[in-house]
C-alpha cells in the first residue's frame, strides 16, 4: 500500500537573521583572497532569490589591481549548490552541498569587486551554471528533467492537491516556484518522478469552496511557505509528499476591525533580505495583467525586475481526483530528513530519459475542488531564466543570473 505523508518542520525565527558575515576589514592583499571569496558568495546568495543557495567550493584565481585609495579585485570562483532553497531562512554556509547521485550543480563565476578603507564591495558577477560531470558510478541514478516537463509537472499538480487535503493547514497554498524535476526507470513500477517545488500561504480559508489556483497569496512577510518534495511514477500515481514549513516574519496579530492585507504589485522581502519575495500578487490568469510567474515552468527570475511573480497554482488537473485523503492530517509529525530521489531509480527496461507514458490521473477524492487548467496555467509556462540574458542554458536548472541587470525597459521580448 502506498504510503502519502505530509512531514513538517517549523523553524525558529532565530535562523531567519542573514547578515553580511562579521569578517573584519578586508585589505589588498592576495592572501585575504578567502575572505573577499566569502563576501562575494554571501552576495551572490543575497541575490539570487530563486532556486537554490550555493556556497563556496573553490576559489580559482584573484587578481588584485592597486588604484587611489584601495584596489580592484577580480576572483574565479566554483560554487556549489546546496540542498536549501533560497526561501529557507537557513544560512547558505549551513547548507548541504548536494551529492555527486543527486545530480549536483556548479557555478564558475567572475566577481568584480572594490576593497577601500576595509570594505569590500561587489560591483559585478557573471556566473555559468552548469550539472557536475557524472562518472559512470551510477549510470541508473535519476536524471535531471526541464523545469516544465509536462510528467513531471503532472506530479507537482497532483502533490499540491494532496497537500491542500492537510488539516492542519489554516490555509490553501498555491505554487510559488518548481525547484528541480528528476526521472528515472524502474523495472516494476515505469517511470518515476522526484520533484521539489516551494508552495506559499494564501488568503483562502482551508475547506472553503474554492479554486486554489485563484486564491491570492498572503504578504510576503506574513505568509507561511512550504519547501517540498514528491515522489510520483507512472503505474501508481503520487507516492510520497514532504514538506518543510517556514513561518512568516510578521507574526503581528491583526486587530478586530483589520483585515488582512492584500499585496498586489509589490517588492516585498523574504525571510532573508528585504529584496526577495516571490509570493507576489494575483496569479495572472485570475486577473490578466502583472508579470508573468517564476515557477520553474515560465517566467523570469523574481529580482530580474520591479513587481514580483506570482505562480500559484494547486489542485488537480481536468478530471483528476488525487492520491487517498488519508495523509496530511492532524498536528505536524516529525521533521523530515533526506528529501530527493534515491540514489539509484533502479535499472532494466529503458533509459532513465525515456518518458513513460498513460500515467494515471487519478487516485482517489476529496480535497480542493477540480478546476481545468488553461492555457494560461502556470505549469504550462515557457521557462526564461534571467529574461533570457543567458545563452542556451540549461532547462534543468536554475541559474545564478548575472548581476546587476539592465533596467527592464532595455530588455528586448
Amino acid at each position: 500500500m502506498r504510503t502519502l505523508h505530509v512531514l513538517t518542520l517549523l523553524l525558529s525565527a532565530v535562523l531567519f537573521c542573514s547578515a553580511a558575515p562579521a569578517l573584519g576589514p578586508v585589505t589588498c592583499s592576495e592572501g585575504k583572497g578567502s575572505v573577499t571569496a566569502h563576501v562575494a558568495v554571501h552576495h551572490i546568495n543575497e541575490q539570487h532569490d530563486h532556486g537554490y543557495k550555493f556556497r563556496l567550493h573553490e576559489v580559482q584565481g584573484n587578481k588584485v589591481e592597486q588604484v587611489d585609495g584601495g584596489c580592484n579585485v577580480e576572483l574565479k570562483l566554483e560554487l556549489r549548490e546546496t540542498r536549501c532553497h533560497t526561501i529557507n531562512p537557513k544560512p547558505f554556509e549551513d547548507c548541504e552541498i548536494r551529492e555527486e547521485h543527486e545530480r549536483a550543480v556548479m557555478a564558475n563565476c567572475t566577481v568584480l569587486m572594490t576593497v577601500k578603507d576595509g570594505d569590500a564591495k561587489v560591483t559585478k558577477y557573471q556566473c555559468v551554471t552548469k550539472q557536475v560531470t557524472m562518472t559512470a558510478r551510477c549510470p541508473d541514478c535519476p536524471i535531471l528533467i526541464p523545469l516544465n516537463n509536462s510528467e513531471g509537472l503532472q506530479s507537482i499538480r497532483e502533490a499540491v492537491n494532496e497537500f491542500n487535503k492537510n488539516t492542519s493547514n489554516q490555509h490553501y497554498y498555491v505554487l510559488k516556484e518548481v525547484g528541480r524535476i528528476s526521472s528515472g526507470y524502474v523495472m516494476t513500477t515505469g517511470m518515476n518522478y522526484y520533484a521539489e517545488f516551494v508552495l506559499v500561504e494564501t488568503h483562502c480559508p482551508m475547506g472553503s469552496r474554492i479554486i486554489p489556483e485563484a486564491c491570492i497569496p498572503l504578504c510576503p512577510d506574513r505568509a507561511r511557505h512550504a519547501s517540498c518534495s514528491s515522489s510520483s511514477s507512472d503505474q501508481n500515481g503520487l507516492l510520497s509528499v514532504e514538506c518543510d514549513f517556514y513561518p512568516p516574519l510578521n507574526t503581528t496579530a491583526l486587530g478586530p476591525d483589520e483585515k488582512e492585507p492584500t499585496c498586489r504589485h509589490h517588492r516585498g522581502h523574504s525571510h532573508r533580505h528585504p529584496h526577495h519575495d516571490g509570493s507576489g500578487g494575483p496569479p495572472p490568469h485570475a486577473h490578466g495583467h502583472g508579470p508573468p510567474p517564476h515557477d520553474g515552468s515560465g517566467g523570469p527570475p523574481p529580482h530580474a525586475h520591479g513587481p514580483p511573480p506570482h505562480d500559484g497554482s494547486g489542485g488537480p488537473p481536468p478530471h483528476a481526483h488525487g492520491p487517498p485523503p488519508h495523509a496530511g492530517s492532524g498536528g505536524p509529525p516529525p521533521p523530515a530528513h533526506g528529501h530527493g530521489p534515491p540514489p539509484h531509480a533502479g535499472s532494466g527496461g529503458p533509459p532513465p530519459h525515456a518518458h513513460g507514458h498513460g500515467r494515471p490521473t487519478h487516485a482517489g477524492s476529496g480535497g480542493p475542488p477540480p478546476h481545468a487548467h488553461g492555457k494560461c496555467s502556470p505549469f504550462r509556462r515557457h521557462f526564461r531564466p534571467c529574461h533570457g540574458f543567458l545563452a542556451n542554458p540549461d532547462p534543468a536548472l536554475h541559474p545564478i543570473c548575472p548581476w546587476p541587470l539592465p533596467h527592464p525597459k532595455h530588455i528586448q521580448s
